[in-house]
């Protein structure tokens, strides 16, 4: 469970990093959003080093609770929800993350 949690904080930090610079670019937001963006993205860099599993593996799983955190976000923020082809493909996603995550290894 701490795994996940830390793994949809990271999520958070990256798509607010990125969501706010497109505020800026695409909505006519102003050029202060890019302050808190590059802070958030920071962040979302430490927040990679606290995972304990290797660095490729964190990457490779971290890509499957990213998918389910931005279809979250698509639904809380940009007020569109998500169809059961997109639940599907973030199940998929999240059981791909679990084996990557916590498949027993012996080396």
């Amino acid at each position: 469970m701490k795994t996940l949690l830390l793994f949809i904080l990271t999520a958070v930090a990256e798509i607010v990093g990125c969501y706010l610079p497109w505020l800026w670019l695409r909505k006519d937001g102003s050029a202060w959003l890019l302050l808190p963006a590059a802070a958030s993205l920071a962040l979302f860099a430490w927040l990679l080093t606290l995972h304990p599993a290797a660095s490729g593996r964190v990457y490779a799983a971290y890509g499957g609770v990213y998918i389910g955190t931005a279809l979250m976000w698509l639904w809380l923020v940009d007020g569109i929800r998500p169809s059961r082809w997109d639940l599907l493909g973030v199940g998929l996603c999240l059981a791909g993350m679990m084996v990557i995550m916590f498949a027993p290894r012996t080396a």
